[in-house]
This record gives C-alpha cells, sequence and structure tokens, in this order.
C-alpha cells in the first residue's frame, strides 16, 4: 500500500469539510460541461410540480373534456424523503434500488453542484434523500415523508388502451403549472416527448492516439421533477433512457459501476459520487471528458475506467486471476499523494489498540466512512498515472480477495507499525515479525501495475517499485521465462507470508520450472 497510511487517514477529515449547460448537437462535444460547477447546489424557489395526480387531471380535462371522465387519473408514484439516522439505514435505502437524490426534485436550481445539505440537518449528519416510489411501497422503518402524489403514465398499463395522448397531457401540465419554458420544442407534431441517448467519452492523451474512448459501465440518471430515467453506460460510453421526456432534463453521472464498485464520496456521507452535467435536451447529452474537464469529474472517469478494465480482465480467458470483492468502495482524494488498499468495507481490522494509539479520534471516522481502495492524485493529472495507481491498488484488492482478512490485518499492522518505529518509512526497512506480508503484497501490485501500464501504453517494462527492499522484478523475471500472472497468482496464499514461502510454493507448483524459479531467487 503505498504512501503514509496516517496521512491519508487524517486527510480524511480535513477533506470532507472542504468545501447550465446548453443543447448539444449529435455526436461528440468537446466543449459541453466545462463551466459546470462541481460544489455545492444552489436552490431556488420552489416549483409547482407538473405530475402530481391533481396536476395531471386538470391537464387531462384540459385537453380532453368529454372523455377525461371516463378516463380515472390514479397515483402511479409517491414522491417522498427519506432521513436516514446513519450509513446502516442509507445503505438500507440503497439496497431497495431507490433512485436517491439529496436535493429536492422541485426547486429550481440556481447554481449547479454535485451535492446539496439541507440546513436544517447536521452536518455531520446524513441529509434528506428524496426518492419516488411506487404508490405501493413498502416503507422500512426509517423516518419518511410523502411530499406529492404523482401520476407518471408509463407506470400505469391502463394507459396502452385508453385512447388517450399522454404525451400531449404530459406537456399541457408542464403549461398550466406555469413550467412552460422548460418544454421542448416537438421534433414532429406525433413525436412530442424523445427518449434520451447518448455518449459519454474520455481522452488519454497517451493511449491510441488521444482519440475519446467510453466511459464505461457508469450510470446515467436524469430527471425532470419526479420523473426520473436511468441507464448504464456500455464499454464504448453509450446510453439510452428508460424513459421518455418532453422538457429540458437535469443529467448527472452516477459513479455506481455496474462491475460491482463504487467512487466515493460526494463531501457527503454517500458511496458513490454525483458528478452533475447540468440541464440539456431531452434528445441527451453527449460528452468528451479531457483534461482540461472539471478537475473531479475527470478523475473520477479515468478511475471509473481503470477500475472497469481491470475488474473486466479478472477472468480465465484474460489475467486469470481473482477480481476483486463485490461491493468495492473506491475514494479519490485530489489533496494526497498517498494511495491504499485498506479494505475497511470489506471486513478489514478496525479496532486495535494501535491503531486507536495511533489515529486517535480519526480511527472512529475510518470506522464510520469504511473505504476499501483510496486514490492520492496531488500533483497528478495524466490519465496513465491515475491508471497506473489505481491498478496498483486493484492488484492488492484481487489479493485481499485470496488470502482473506486475518491476513490483511496483520499486513496493515506491519505497514502502521513500521511507518512508526521507521520515523515514517513507506514500508519500513524489511525487518519486523510481518515483513512477509508486505513483501509478498507489495511485488505482486508493483509487478501487476507494471504489467498492465506497459500492456496499455507500450514501451519498457516500468521500473514501479524496484528500489524498495522488496523485489517486484522477481515476478517480471517469472513472467518472461513462462510464469505469467495467473500462475503466481495461483500460489499467493494465506500461507505464503514470506519471501522463502513464496519460492516454496512456486517450486511445488510449477517443478518443471524449478532451476528459473532458484535462478530468480538467488539473484534478488
Amino acid at each position: 500500500m503505498r504512501g503514509k497510511i496516517k496521512l491519508m487517514l487524517m486527510a480524511i477529515l480535513a477533506l470532507s469539510c472542504s468545501k447550465e449547460g446548453f443543447r448539444t448537437e449529435r455526436g461528440l462535444d468537446y466543449s459541453y460541461g466545462r463551466n459546470i460547477p462541481h460544489d455545492k447546489i444552489v436552490l431556488g424557489s420552489r416549483l409547482q410540480n407538473p405530475y402530481t395526480t391533481e396536476n395531471m387531471t386538470k391537464a387531462l380535462h384540459s385537453l380532453y373534456s368529454t372523455r377525461a371522465d371516463r378516463v380515472d387519473v390514479k397515483t402511479t408514484d409517491l414522491y417522498v424523503r427519506f432521513l436516514p439516522s446513519d450509513q446502516s439505514q442509507y445503505d438500507q435505502l440503497r439496497s431497495l434500488g431507490l433512485d436517491l437524490m439529496d436535493h429536492p426534485m422541485d426547486y429550481d436550481i440556481v447554481v449547479e453542484g454535485d451535492w446539496y445539505h439541507d440546513p436544517d440537518v447536521p452536518a455531520e449528519d446524513v441529509t434528506w434523500q428524496y426518492a419516488v416510489v411506487p404508490r405501493n411501497f413498502k416503507f422500512p422503518e426509517i423516518r419518511y415523508e410523502i411530499l406529492d402524489e404523482c401520476y407518471i403514465s408509463e407506470n400505469d398499463p391502463g394507459t396502452r388502451s385508453d385512447g388517450i395522448d399522454w404525451a400531449a397531457v404530459e406537456r399541457e401540465s408542464y403549461i398550466l403549472t406555469g413550467n412552460e419554458a422548460m418544454l421542448a420544442a416537438p421534433l414532429t407534431r406525433a413525436d412530442q416527448k424523445v427518449t434520451p441517448s447518448g455518449r459519454i467519452t474520455i481522452e488519454d492523451e497517451d493511449y491510441k492516439g488521444g482519440q475519446p474512448f467510453g466511459v464505461a459501465g457508469v450510470r446515467v440518471s436524469c430527471n425532470s421533477f419526479v420523473k426520473t430515467a436511468h441507464a448504464t453506460t456500455d464499454r464504448d460510453g453509450y446510453y439510452q433512457m428508460d424513459k421518455s421526456f418532453a422538457s429540458d432534463i437535469r443529467y448527472r453521472l452516477v459513479f455506481k459501476n455496474e462491475k460491482g464498485f463504487s467512487i466515493g464520496f460526494n463531501l457527503v456521507l454517500v458511496p458513490a459520487s454525483v458528478s452533475t452535467l447540468g440541464k440539456s435536451s431531452p434528445e441527451g447529452v453527449n460528452m468528451t471528458v479531457t483534461k482540461d474537464s472539471e478537475d473531479k469529474l475527470y478523475r473520477r472517469c479515468v478511475v471509473n475506467n481503470a477500475a472497469y478494465d481491470y475488474i473486466s480482465r479478472c477472468n480465465s480467458d484474460d489475467m486469470g486471476i481473482d477480481p476483486p470483492p463485490s461491493d468495492l468502495r473506491l475514494w479519490i482524494f485530489n489533496g494526497m499523494e498517498a494511495s491504499s488498499a485498506v479494505m475497511l468495507h470489506q471486513g478489514s481490522l478496525l479496532r486495535h489498540e494501535l491503531i486507536e494509539e495511533y489515529l486517535g479520534k480519526f480511527s472512529r471516522l475510518i470506522e464510520y466512512f469504511l473505504p476499501d481502495i483510496t486514490i492520492g492524485t496531488k500533483g497528478v493529472d495524466s490519465y496513465a498515472s491515475i491508471y497506473s495507481s489505481t491498478c496498483h491498488e486493484l492488484a492488492h484488492a484481487s489479493h485481499f480477495s485470496k488470502v482473506g482478512t486475518s491476513y490483511w490485518n496483520r499486513y496493515i499492522l506491519y505497514v502502521i507499525d513500521s511507518y512508526i518505529k521507521t520515523g515514517g518509512m513507506t514500508y519500513g526497512d524489511g525487518s519486523g515479525s510481518d515483513a512477509g506480508y508486505c513483501e509478498i503484497g507489495e511485488m505482486w501490485a508493483y509487478y501487476l501495475e507494471s504489467k498492465m501500464y506497459k500492456e496499455r501504453y507500450g514501451g519498457s517494462f516500468p521500473t514501479f517499485g524496484t528500489s524498495y527492499w522488496f523485489r517486484p522484478q522477481i515476478f517480471r523475471f517469472l513472467d518472461e521465462r513462462g510464469l505469467p500472472q495467473s500462475k503466481i497468482f495461483s500460489v499467493l496464499g494465506e500461507d505464503v507470508t514470506s519471501r522463502d514461502e513464496l519460492e516454496t510454493a512456486l517450486t511445488l507448483a510449477y517443478p518443471n520450472k524449478r532451476e528459473v524459479i532458484q535462478q530468480v531467487f538467488s539473484r534478488y
């Protein structure tokens, strides 16, 4: 685990206290989103919700005065807000599949942003979470308030054969509630609503000539008032929503990836960061993220793609290694250089006298937020550098999947204890009873990081980590002589906790490579 873990953990508290787009044409837009703020959302006045059952009924009568009495507009959805008391209650809501927002959906947004915290809720608590749920939703025992009863025609099976043009009714409701300015001009007389679709891409100036490629597996969410929709980008960044809209809508990227990891945090207590894409046409947003884009958005997209690619390759047809655990939490810290794979959300050590003595009140903070991987990006703005660090920590996460928490606890404690005793050496000096845990773990992570970097960017094999007391070049030597990462990883079990045990395990597993194995261990 790279960097100074103490500084990484202490930075969390400090960082947690820190502080309109336009319509696009089809195709990639290199300028869209450049000037959208990504700090706190500033709300304006409350607006009339055109989707309330009452307002949709009025709109129906306005357009179909002679037929409306024969159509029963019944509530399909409830617009609600929840106030989770802690992280576990928040996670419970997420587990129910709710699309939660930390800001109300029926307010004008004066200044766009990535997050909001209700001023009536203490800053250290979870803020109100807004959602739209089916009318028969079974509410958990979490504080909630029903704000509106709503009618969304797509959620009413009866609209398929009732002869009503519900797109026209929806537009009429916008007009009657004073929201006409939000309506987009219909493409044709019959086409009054549009299904948003588009593509989100990113540039890596050192990869394939800098040509844009997809931001993969990330959720694109959108809403106009309480009508929400979402989609997941495919490997090439394309998405298409599951509902159609008549009005301009707000778009955002939610960094909860289909590969089972999330990127947080959002300066508030959420496991997956949100980057707003602002308000745009219901046709969809097409956007290319570059180094000149907003900083947090760029780095989130880079880490997202690095993790997506890494996990996609953890199969028998490619790298042949175990993937990281599911529900992996990655945090990005722009004010830090250090990265780590502490694996706390996966159950690694939290409460130990050494950690409590070492971190004091910060140990409780870490226990509360529970990151697995942290990526420090201070002074780093290249895709390649962030990609490299992310692969390193994910290599640790794969190792964790194989060896479990007991192994990892001793690994973490060695690093912390060595840091204290040696006056700040990142991995200590290799002495101590558990130095072997660090040696094996870092050899593996630096080797795999180097190999993935070379496979992506070409050139000579990088020398990441070769200046430390452990020797990742051992694995490179073996790889070049017929023992690739899949075979090396296969022996990295919980019983391999030292260099000697590693040599023995490799020799037993691959006796036909005994001479090569002995040669490289003698050389380094």
